[in-house]
């Protein structure tokens, strides 16, 4: 079975920063899209970055600049780094891998609080 485990969530004061890791177990991820989503009380989840297995990337408007996604296909992890957060930021972000080709096998791990204070 598929397992996604983030961690490097917390509390940090707006303009600072905070890397978050995924640690994925269980398959092969090569044939993955990897990504982050977020959700905040009230409001739907969104997709905040998504990285490619041949390490393309795509961010929400609201993050570009500010966040970056990578990946270690060897070690199985996706990251993301977050700098100049911003109170709105505030969520809990989940880590999420997605087939390629088969829709069913999409995963997401149980999420890590982000929480920027202003």
């Amino acid at each position: 079975q598929v397992q996604l485990v983030e961690s490097g969530g917390g509390l940090v004061q707006s303009g600072g920063s905070l890397s978050l890791s995924c640690a994925a177990s269980g398959s092969n991820f090569n044939s993955y899209t990897m990504g982050w989503y977020r959700q905040a009380p009230g409001k739907q989840r969104e997709l905040v970055a998504i990285v490619t297995s041949g390490s393309a990337t795509t961010y929400a408007e609201s993050v570009k600049g500010r966040f970056t996604i990578s990946r270690d296909n060897a070690k199985n992890m996706v990251y993301l780094q977050m700098n100049n957060l911003k109170p709105e930021d505030t969520a809990v972000y989940c880590c999420n891998v997605r087939h390629v080709f088969v829709p069913s096998r999409v995963y997401w791990g149980a999420g890590t609080q982000v929480t920027v204070s202003s």
